[in-house]
């Protein structure tokens, strides 16, 4: 397997905003990890300084300056590597597999797209910027390897609802959007040997009749599965893809650790165009990260600053 692509998502459990699924692949004729590249990346956060860190978004961003323009400068840099041209925000939107970015129909049931910031970066210079992508290409470069697809998909709050009321089942949801990247990354590189690392979904163990729907005219052979982790290797013509769906994945896979990334900094900016807008409409309602608790907290507060203002919930708050 010469291409290693890995995924996760962000955004799985809150009431507000949009759920973000993050993708990347790496083209390397031999194992890839952190060790891969020991002069650009980290998945130690005090390293930021001198080198990109890769890891559990949750380990990577802290709600304070250094963690924003430390979460920022991997995104934008692997982005940017990975052949993406990310100018602002709107450009971060479409880097998602065809299809899957919102459509303007979509975003216009989502008002506050509009507040995306126009020009990014927002937290780090662009000189960090050139620092970070000079060090990166000189790794690639050194370990025969690059990034060959790099970006986010992100589904908005009303289209997640629209799924959730054709599936009736939040797991099958979450599957039917995952899919579609696994797909595209597979028809991209699977004449290669994709080796796909995929965080598990919720409690589910055995993904081998899924993935039989998902590439038609495909075997499907399971490896293995297990309460922790479950193996298959599917074939399709000349196409092969040995893909894991495993507990953690963005403990073991880097190009899982950078698609957890890319998802959490996709909403990151998405939410905080979200409580712009409303700010706007209600200066002095405290913002929100859109999680159940402090959602409801939100919702209240605007309730009593604005009556009538969130008439329309369709599109604001997830039904599931």
């Amino acid at each position: 397997m010469t291409v290693h692509a890995g995924l996760d998502e962000a955004g799985y459990g809150p009431m507000l905003g949009p759920l973000t699924i993050g993708f990347s692949a790496f083209r390397r004729a031999g194992p890839l990890d952190w060790s891969t590249f020991p002069d650009a990346i980290s998945d130690a956060p005090g390293q930021d300084k001198e080198r990109l860190v890769v890891a559990d978004s949750k380990k990577v961003f802290t709600r304070n300056p250094r963690g924003a323009r430390r979460l920022e400068a991997t995104a934008l840099t692997f982005l940017s590597a990975g052949g993406a041209t990310i100018q602002g925000a709107a450009d971060l939107l479409k880097s998602a597999p065809e299809g899957l970015a919102p459509t303007a129909g979509v975003l216009s049931h989502h008002p506050w797209y509009a507040s995306l910031p126009g020009e990014l970066p927002l937290h780090c210079t662009r000189s960090e910027l050139s620092e970070h992508r000079h060090r990166l290409e000189t790794s690639l470069a050194t370990a025969s390897a690059e990034v060959v697809a790099a970006g986010v998909a992100v589904i908005p709050a009303g289209a997640l609802n629209e799924s959730f009321q054709q599936t009736d089942n939040k797991g099958t949801t979450l599957w039917s959007f995952h899919s579609r990247v696994i797909l595209d990354l597979f028809e991209r590189f699977g004449e290669e040997g994709l080796d796909f690392t995929c965080d598990r979904l919720g409690g589910r163990a055995r993904y081998g009749r899924a993935l039989s729907v998902l590439v038609p005219f495909s075997t499907v052979r399971v490896l293995s599965e297990s309460r922790q982790e479950s193996h298959y290797l599917v074939t399709s013509g000349e196409r092969r893809m040995r893909i894991r769906f495993v507990q953690k994945g963005d403990t073991l896979s880097l190009p899982t650790a950078l698609g957890s990334c890319f998802a959490k900094y996709a909403r990151e900016l998405v939410m905080g165009a979200f409580n712009d807008h409303f700010e706007a409409a209600c200066p002095g309602v405290r913002p929100t990260a859109g999680y159940v608790t402090d959602a409801r907290r939100w919702l209240e507060d605007m309730e009593r600053a604005l009556p009538g203002a969130l008439a329309d919930r369709s599109s604001l708050i997830r039904s599931r």
